[in-house]
């Protein structure tokens, strides 16, 4: 489920680089060498996105990676203490990210590049465990997926035709 696409435009985005990876492949006359950058990009209020960039040039590919990322981004629902409205499970690949919801106070405790997307998002309290894979791509785009499915208690009353209230208890 991919929510509403955002005008980046309004936006202040910030951008991170998660990795820089060299790319070389063997031809007739020698190596070529090429870069991959995974670039995140959010602007700290509940918008975040991932990019891929691939360039002859680190620059350039880090330009293409933040162009990716801007096409790709999602808004998220942020409680009213910085966390998630509730726990999910964030799969891709063999990476899954366990996203857990945190009382004030607790802070981002995630590991790097899963803490890369949570900071850009905007979030102030979350726990996090990277399960699987620990392939930095993946990790990203398994929180990307995980945050991107995350419901609002509104949402989810909403969709069963009842109040807030009433599914509360």
């Amino acid at each position: 489920m991919k929510r509403n696409i955002i005008d980046a435009s309004q936006l202040e985005l910030e951008d991170k680089v998660v990795s820089i990876k060299r790319v070389t492949k063997v031809v007739k006359g020698g190596r070529n060498f090429r870069f991959t950058a995974l670039v995140v990009v959010g602007d700290k209020n509940g918008h975040v996105g991932a990019g891929l960039g691939k360039a002859a040039e680190i620059p350039e590919a880090i330009r293409k990676g933040k162009e990716d990322a801007i096409k790709k981004l999602i808004s998220l629902p942020i409680d009213e203490n910085g966390s998630v409205p509730h726990d999910y499970i964030g799969k891709f690949g063999s990476a899954s990210v366990l996203l857990k919801r945190s009382p004030e106070g607790t802070g981002v405790i995630a590991g790097g590049p899963a803490r890369n997307v949570l900071e850009l998002a905007g979030f102030k309290n979350i726990r996090t465990k990277s399960l699987g894979s620990n392939n930095k791509q993946n990790v990203v785009l398994a929180t990307i997926d995980g945050l991107s499915k995350l419901k609002t208690p509104e949402e989810v009353a909403k969709l069963r035709g009842i109040s807030v209230e009433d599914m509360l208890g």
